[in-house]
């Protein structure tokens, strides 16, 4: 079993690769983490892998599929798994975020009613954060969320209001 920090590991290393220009490598080298973990991984750590393989595809289909896997990871995860994992203040914290990727997908492939429905429950979902967790204006990752809500509704103002 690949403990949490192994798999934040490896995708910090396929992150810097990645980041340093050779997408191809970390896109193969988080598929060959993904593939590690099984149908049966955690799915937290699923979830995770599956939005940062989705950050390295340069297809959108591609980006697309991987996005609509770490949203069904984050969905398979159970209370009682989500209170296990340290690092997570609620799992409800990853709806935000995959709802935004969803959106973006969706608005890059001209599907402006599917990306219309993911900036909704992004939304939602960022609302329901921040009265969870009591998130204020200067918490960056609500103010990373809200910065993405905004570009998104202004890249695609005609056709998602």
């Amino acid at each position: 079993m690949l403990t949490h920090e192994v798999v934040h590991a490896r995708i910090a290393e396929a992150n810097a690769v990645r980041d340093s220009g050779d997408r191809e490598s970390a896109r193969r080298r988080l598929v060959e983490l993904w593939n590690e973990m099984g149908p049966d991984g955690d799915p937290s750590h699923r979830c995770g892998v599956a939005h940062h393989i989705a950050d390295a595809q340069d297809d959108p289909h591609e980006e697309l599929t991987w996005d609509v896997r770490a949203l069904e990871a984050a969905d398979s995860i159970t209370i009682e798994q989500g209170q296990a994992v340290k690092h997570l203040i609620s799992v409800d914290a990853f709806y935000p975020s995959l709802h935004l990727n969803l959106g973006e997908d969706h608005c890059k492939l001209g599907n402006p009613e599917k990306a219309r429905e993911h900036l909704a429950k992004a939304r939602e979902y960022l609302r329901q954060t921040e009265a969870l967790t009591h998130m204020g204006p200067d918490d960056e990752y609500g103010k990373s969320i809200r910065e993405g809500l905004e570009r998104l509704s202004a890249a695609s103002a005609s056709e998602i209001k």
